[in-house]
């Protein structure tokens, strides 16, 4: 391994995703061979050269010796081959598998803060329909494909297979902006609390209206729990008839990218009808020049 090689994984060791997208663009050709010998030519070769990007995005910071970065992707590759080979001979249950292991990765990459605005930038890469299945998916509690089919309205094979394409775009931008600079994303996440929070206590105050007017399209499209649908004034009144009743909600978490939003907030009923609503409920917010121009509310399984 040459010195460049040593001071790269160094580099990637300490967080700097640039080096760690150099130092795999320098051993792709090892590593897709390690590939091509074990699950041959097809998709599952490519898959599992994708698979194995993600995980040396997570796992860098274990290597011990930067001059054995190369014998150590190579391993990290066969072990990807060899999970999709065991998987080949199994029968896999048609349930929910949980979030998948790799692409789970990205909330645990978000202590970091090189990584997390890296993991930012490329979902914001990611086109709207699959963007807004991952941060369902692996940034809020609606986890579940059947969760999110419900909330999305969507088949859930359908959800499966924006998932699995997700991933792939993700590994692959690995590779293709290592080199960029980045937003600050926790910045962006925290404003979008903030704005969560105001706009709840507007209502309190009688004032959604104003915020609605403010910082929503005047064509807004809004679907309601109950898959009703209409404009900003169906918002408005909404939100009125619930704070007239006694219904409260809560701000609990945000998380935002470059045009779609989730905002989830705990809804606490009337104390003279405890059972009024459910528990919670999400906000789907998509953007058009800084303002929302459709909003779907989904509520959660009880």
């Amino acid at each position: 391994m040459t010195s460049i090689e040593i001071e790269l994984a160094r580099g990637a060791r300490a967080g700097s995703v640039s080096a760690l997208g150099t130092l795999l663009a320098r051993h792709q050709a090892d590593m897709r061979a390690v590939a091509l010998g074990i699950l041959g030519h097809g998709p599952d070769a490519e898959d599992a050269l994708q698979d194995a990007a993600l995980t040396a995005l997570r796992r860098i910071g274990t290597l011990r010796d930067p001059a054995a970065a190369g014998p150590w992707l190579r391993a990290i590759v066969r072990n990807a081959c060899r999970m999709r080979l065991r998987a080949a001979r199994r029968v896999v249950p048609v349930a929910d598998p949980g979030p998948p292991a790799d692409l789970a990765t990205p909330e645990r990459l978000l202590d970091d803060h090189v990584s997390r605005d890296w993991v930012w930038h490329a979902i914001d890469s990611l086109s709207p329909a699959l963007r807004e299945v991952v941060l369902l998916r692996h940034f809020s509690d609606v986890t579940s494909y059947e969760q999110i089919a419900a909330a999305c309205r969507l088949p859930v094979g359908t959800v499966r297979s924006r998932l699995n394409q997700a991933r792939t775009k993700l590994s692959e931008a690995l590779l293709a902006t290592a080199d960029q600079a980045y937003d600050d994303a926790a910045a962006r996440n925290a404003a979008s609390a903030r704005e969560a929070a105001d706009t709840l206590a507007a209502a309190r105050r009688g004032e959604f209206a104003g915020v609605v007017a403010d910082r929503w399209t005047p064509d807004l499209r809004m679907t309601s729990g109950q898959g009703f649908q209409g404009g900003r004034d169906m918002a408005v009144a909404g939100m009125e008839a619930d704070l007239t009743y006694g219904v409260r909600q809560h701000f609990v978490n945000a998380v935002t990218s470059r045009d779609f939003t989730v905002w989830e907030m705990a809804m606490v009923s009337p104390p003279h009808d405890p059972q009024h609503c459910p528990p919670a409920v999400v906000w789907l917010m998509s953007h058009r020049e800084g303002r929302v121009d459709r909003l779907r509310l989904f509520f959660p399984a009880r």
